[in-house]
């Protein structure tokens, strides 16, 4: 995934002398092909994220289209008044990068862990907020975040988790679901980012359910969510990402809202920092959202609901 970003930055300065790509002391080896291709279009701002988001919107405002990267701990957590005022309260067509979302950098602390951004940046109007699980995502978030020429918040996970598609894609435009293998059931499994693969290990252990990526957090198309929920009898929602706020939040207020409303299982992070430092698997047993707690948290959902969890074909060997 980390390629495709690569090569989607280089893609986009190649074809536009306009785009700009700020980056606050990280992301050296990621940017290689970038500075070897376009070393005019580079800025490196130092680590004064505040300060380079205010130059970002400055440059909008000049017409050029500047791509900010950080780490999401910092871009947009740390940021985000520059972020509400300097960019969103002028609508500028600023793309923010959050690298590291969610537990990556669990070695770290954290200082360095990003389960509330998603919380953040829904709430600032005029911010657009992308969330891509694969290669082909990253692809298709980054084409769509150049074309809107509005804020964009583009939220990167673990990017090593392998595809979920089977091919390149193109998103119509933002609040797009998308939707992962062929696997039916009365029970949709909605994840975003790394989460998605997640879901995918659920339906391989017999799991009988819809797979949607949710790439576009904000916004979420509500026809396509209304027309999903209309056909189930249960949703689950999966993020590395606090259970406030994010897909699941996002997920629970359109229910909320629908004249139909269903049992909805929001699975990520509780209310609660990380106890212990320590890599990203160890960290996603401590918050259980590692695949047999999912696993175990999906089935109890179900059990509750009195439905199956297994596949007629299972049910029936």
């Amino acid at each position: 995934m980390r390629n495709a970003f690569s090569d989607a930055l280089v893609a986009a300065a190649l074809s536009d002398p306009k785009v700009l790509l700020l980056t606050g002391d990280h992301g050296y080896a990621l940017f290689d092909a970038f500075r070897k291709a376009r070393p005019e279009q580079y800025i490196n701002c130092g680590i004064a994220e505040q300060n380079m988001v205010g130059v970002a919107a400055g440059l909008a405002k000049a017409g050029f289209k500047p791509i900010v990267y950080g780490l999401a701990a910092f871009v947009p957590v740390r940021v985000l008044e520059q972020i509400k005022i300097d960019v969103c309260y002028e609508n500028l067509p600023v793309i923010l990068i959050g690298d590291g979302a969610g537990l990556v950098y669990g070695q770290l602390g954290t200082s360095h862990q990003s389960t509330e951004d998603i919380a953040c940046t829904r709430a600032i109007p005029s911010l657009t907020v992308l969330s891509p699980a694969d290669r082909f995502e990253m692809t298709a978030t980054m084409e769509l975040a150049l074309k809107l020429a509005s804020p964009v918040y583009l939220r990167v996970g673990k990017s090593d988790r392998g595809d979920v598609h089977t091919a390149p894609l193109t998103l119509r435009g933002a609040g797009e679901m998308l939707r992962v293998g062929e696997s039916q059931g009365r029970v949709a499994l909605l994840a975003t980012g790394s989460m998605v693969r997640f879901a995918m290990d659920l339906i391989a252990q017999g799991l009988a359910a819809e797979i949607w990526s949710v790439p576009s957090i904000k916004p979420i198309d509500r026809e396509q969510l209304r027309q999903l929920t209309g056909r189930v009898d249960a949703v689950v929602t999966l993020e590395e990402h606090s259970v406030m706020g994010g897909l699941g939040a996002c997920i629970a207020e359109e229910l909320a809202a629908s004249p139909r409303p269903l049992p909805l299982c929001r699975i990520g992070v509780e209310d609660r920092f990380s106890a212990f430092c320590g890599s990203w698997d160890y960290l996603l047993q401590e918050h259980k959202i590692d695949p047999a707690s999912v696993a175990g948290r999906v089935g109890d959902f179900l059990a509750a609901l009195g439905m199956s969890t297994t596949s007629p074909q299972d049910r029936g060997s």
